[in-house]
């Protein structure tokens, strides 16, 4: 697929200042320059054209948000001038497995916010002392080739931050979890105190049935003694007759 087609498809429904990160790897330019890529893309921030078989950099538009630049697996030997007029914000770029052979087509790339670099497979990497010239001539370079000037390697980017979401609601969830605790202890608290008042109930009744049957009992040898005394009362009317 051309790079200008693969472009259109993405574009079906957005405008290109919509545009944040545009891929077309392995879309073929027609001419061995950057296609379908204008000023129109003014939010761009991450480009990534490899093995499209670029040529030259010269008409790639001005992108003055553009942070990342991936162009590895080109062809380009120099031109790298644009990069400092048309991409002042560029603070990575990746040139691996272009045909970069002098240290001097490196100069244009004195970017100030340029810190990480890569040059793998490139002719540039096989002269002496490659990796302290690159960071002589790029002072502000950080990172060549995934490597700080005392072999640290670049850390990897933290994405989670960004999905973790704005400061506060990591707090805010946390509040959340506490008061559902809370509440869950409060309930199961009330379901207790409810068993204990109903069996505090329970008892209440059990003690209310043995004081009626005591009760009954005291009332039982009242009521013979009644039986008793009536029947003596008949015995003395007896008597009389």
């Amino acid at each position: 697929m051309e790079m200008k087609k693969r472009i259109s498809l993405e574009l079906r429904n957005r405008s290109p200042a919509e545009v944040r990160e545009l891929v077309v790897d392995s879309c073929r330019s027609a001419d061995g320059e950057v296609e379908g890529v204008t000023e129109e893309f003014s939010a761009l921030e991450v480009l990534s054209m490899v093995n499209v078989g670029l040529g030259s950099l010269a008409k790639l538009p001005a992108l003055p948000k553009l942070r990342k630049l991936e162009v590895s697996d080109n062809s380009i030997s120099g031109g790298l001038d644009a990069l400092a007029e048309k991409c002042p914000n560029l603070s990575y770029l990746n040139l691996s497995g272009n045909h970069i052979k002098e240290l001097s087509s490196l100069q244009p790339l004195n970017l100030k916010n340029l810190k990480s670099l890569d040059l793998y497979s490139c002719g540039v990497t096989a002269a002496d002392g490659y990796r302290d010239a690159v960071f002589r001539l790029l002072p502000q370079v950080v990172y060549l080739d995934g490597f700080d000037p005392d072999d640290n390697e670049v850390p990897e980017s933290n994405d989670e931050d960004d999905e973790a979401g704005p400061p506060g609601d990591e707090d805010e969830d946390e509040d959340e979890e506490e008061g559902s605790e809370v509440g869950l202890s409060y309930l199961m608290k009330e379901g207790i105190q409810d068993e204990e008042d109903d069996g505090d109930y329970v008892e209440e009744e059990e003690d209310d049935e043995e004081e009626e049957e005591d009760g009954e009992d005291d009332d039982a040898p009242a009521q013979g003694e009644k039986r008793k005394r009536d029947a003596d009362d008949e015995g003395d009317d007896d008597d009389d007759e």
